[in-house]
C-alpha cells in the first residue's frame, strides 16, 4: 500500500532507486580504474563525466548526498581492495576484520565525496552548469582536506588516474591538489558546455570536443616536458636492496635469520656502490641491541656507507626508525618514523587499550610506536642531503621540506609487503613517482618485497625490482631539477582557484 502522508513522487526524489544508486556505483568503480595498477584513465575520465552530470541534474541535495556516497564507495572500494591484506598476514587473528575494513573505508571515503557535492549543490545557482562546476571544485577540495583531517589519508585521490602518463607532469606546477582540480575540470567540460538538442549525448558534444582538445594539449605538454634532457646524474652509486621478506615470515625467528642473511649476501655482490640500502625495519632486532652485529652489516657492504630501516627505542617509547652505519659499523644518523598508520602502527590513547589487549599490530615492540619529531635532511659525507621518508610518509606532499636547505634526492624505505600483490604496492609506488614530479628530485625506494625503484626528477622509473622478488638494483644517483613551481608556491594556487569557483557560485545564487 502507498503511504498517503509520504507521496511516492517525494520519496523517489528524496531516496533514488536501488538501481540508480547501484548504476552510480558502478560509475565510481569504472572511474576507479584509472589508478594503478590498472591505468585506465581514458575510462575513468567519461566515467567521472558521467557521475557529476547526473548529480548535477538531481532534484534535491539530499538525492545528490545519496549519489555521491554511492559513487564514492564505488570509487573507494575498488581503489582500497587492498585494504583486506594487512588483516590476513595472521588470519586466524585478525581475519575477520578484513571484510569489514573494507566497507567502513569505502563508506568513508564515500561521505568525502556525498558531504561536499550536496552542499556545493546547495549554495550554487538551480542552473546546470554552475552547480556541475561547484560540484567538481569541491571534490577536488575534498581531496585535499582528505590529506589532512583525521591525521590525513590522500591515497586514491581524482588527480591520481593521470600517473604514468605525461599529463602527470601537471604536477610539477599544481601539484596533487591541482591535479585532482584539474582531473574534476575536465571531467565537469561536457556538463558546462552543451549545446541546444533533444539527445544528451549530443548536447555534451561541445564539452567533450573541449575536453578531448585540452587533454591532448596537457599531454603534449607533459611530453615537451619529458623530452627536456635532465642534468647528468651524480657520481654517487646506489645499491638498493630488496630481500623479498614475505610479512607473514618477516618476524619468525628462522625466516628472520634466512632475510639477514639475504641482505647481507645482496649488499656484498660485486659492484662498486657508495651507499647501500635496506628497506623499512630490515632486520627482527632493535637498533639499542645491535651492537655485536653492525660490525658485519656495514663490513657487507665494502665500505659503503649502509642506509637500513630498524626499530629502537627509548624505553618505554618504540620507534619505527631509519638508521646510517659507516664501514667500521658506527651509526652516524637516525631518523624517526613521524607520521604513523592509525591503528596499524600506533593506536590512539594506546597505553590505556593496550590494558584491554588492544595494540598496533604493525608494531613488533610495545604497543605501539610513538612519533619522531618531524621531517629532516640528512646529510652524510659524499653524499647530496636527502630527505627520508618511511613508508607511509610518502603519500603526504606536505611533508616535503619546502623550506630551508633543499635536498637533493628523497629516499623511501618501505614495507609494502602489507598491502599484498595486486594494487597496493602499485598505487604506493605510483605515489612516489607524483612526489618525484612535484619536487623535481629524484626518489629511490626500497621495499622489502617491492617494488623497489629509482625514480628521477621526472617521475620516470628509471629501473626496478619486480613485487616478490630478490634481488638488488645498481644505480648512479639521478640528479636533481631546480626547485619547481610546486615546491616554490605549494597548493596555494590550486586551492585560491577551487576557492574562487565556489565564492562565484555563492555570489552568484545570491545576486
Amino acid at each position: 500500500m502507498r503511504d498517503h502522508l509520504t507521496p511516492p513522487r517525494v520519496r523517489r526524489r528524496h531516496r533514488p532507486p536501488l538501481r540508480r544508486l547501484a548504476a552510480e556505483a558502478g560509475l565510481g568503480a569504472i572511474a576507479a580504474t584509472g589508478l594503478a595498477p590498472l591505468n585506465l584513465w581514458f575510462l575513468a575520465l567519461p566515467a567521472l563525466a558521467l557521475i557529476l552530470w547526473r548529480v548535477a541534474r538531481a532534484a534535491t541535495a539530499r538525492t545528490v548526498l545519496w549519489q555521491m556516497l554511492a559513487a564514492g564507495v564505488g570509487w573507494f572500494a575498488l581503489a582500497l581492495v587492498w585494504i583486506v591484506e594487512p588483516f590476513m598476514v595472521q588470519p586466524e587473528i585478525y581475519g575477520w576484520m578484513a571484510p569489514f575494513a573494507l566497507v567502513l573505508m569505502a563508506l568513508g571515503g564515500g561521505l568525502f565525496w556525498a558531504i561536499p557535492a550536496a552542499l556545493a549543490w546547495r549554495i550554487a545557482t538551480p542552473r546546470h552548469a554552475s552547480r556541475i562546476a561547484a560540484i567538481a571544485a569541491a571534490l577536488a577540495l575534498s581531496d585535499w582536506l582528505r590529506g589532512w583531517i583525521f591525521t590525513g589519508f590522500p591515497w586514491a585521490l581524482t588527480g591520481h588516474v593521470w600517473i604514468g602518463t605525461p599529463v602527470a607532469q601537471s604536477a610539477a606546477v599544481i601539484g596533487a591538489t591541482g591535479l585532482s582540480a584539474l582531473t574534476l575540470m575536465l571531467a565537469a567540460l561536457p556538463g558546462l558546455l552543451r549545446r541546444t538538442h533533444p539527445t544528451p549525448a549530443v548536447r555534451a558534444l561541445p564539452g567533450a570536443a573541449l575536453l578531448v582538445a585540452l587533454t591532448g594539449a596537457l599531454w603534449a605538454a607533459g611530453l615537451s616536458r619529458l623530452a627536456t634532457p635532465l642534468p647528468p646524474d651524480t657520481p654517487v652509486m646506489l645499491r638498493v636492496v630488496q630481500p623479498d621478506a614475505q610479512q607473514a615470515l618477516k618476524w619468525d625467528p628462522e625466516w628472520s635469520l634466512e632475510f639477514y642473511h639475504r641482505l647481507l649476501d645482496l649488499s656484498a655482490r660485486p659492484g662498486d656502490a657508495d651507499v647501500v640500502i635496506w628497506p623499512e625495519t630490515a632486520v627482527n632486532f632493535l637498533l639499542n641491541d645491535a651492537g655485536p652485529v653492525l660490525p658485519q652489516m656495514a663490513g657487507s657492504t665494502g665500505g659503503a656507507t649502509l642506509i637500513f630501516g630498524i626499530q629502537r627505542a627509548e624505553y618505554p617509547r618504540y620507534f619505527n626508525s631509519l638508521a646510517v652505519a659507516q664501514p667500521d659499523g658506527t651509526v652516524s644518523a637516525t631518523y624517526d618514523k613521524f607520521h604513523l598508520v592509525p591503528f596499524g602502527e600506533y593506536i590512539p590513547w594506546g597505553d590505556a587499550m593496550a590494558r584491554i589487549g588492544i595494540t598496533a599490530f604493525a608494531a613488533q615492540q610495545g604497543h605501539g610506536y610513538s612519533p619522531g619529531s618531524g621531517p629532516d635532511i640528512l646529510t652524510l659525507p659524499g653524499l647530496p642531503g636527502f630527505q627520508p621518508l618511511i613508508c607511509y610518509e610518502a603519500i603526504f606532499p606536505q611533508h616535503l621540506l619546502r623550506t630551508g636547505p633543499r635536498p637533493g634526492w628523497l629516499l623511501q624505505i618501505t614495507n609494502d609487503a602489507w598491502f599484498g600483490k595486486f594494487s597496493g604496492p602499485y598505487q604506493h609506488l605510483a605515489q612516489a613517482q607524483l612526489r618525484a614530479i612535484q619536487s623535481g628530485l629524484p626518489l629511490i625506494r626500497s621495499a622489502n618485497t617491492g617494488v623497489s625503484a629509482v625514480i628521477d626528477a621526472h617521475g620516470r622509473i628509471r629501473t626496478s625490482l619486480p613485487l616478490n622478488t630478490m634481488g638488488k638494483i645498481d644505480a648512479a644517483l639521478p640528479a636533481a631539477l631546480p626547485a619547481t613551481p610546486w615546491w616554490r608556491w605549494g597548493d596555494r594556487p590550486a586551492l585560491a582557484f577551487l576557492a574562487l569557483i565556489l565564492v562565484t557560485a555563492i555570489w552568484r545564487r545570491r545576486a
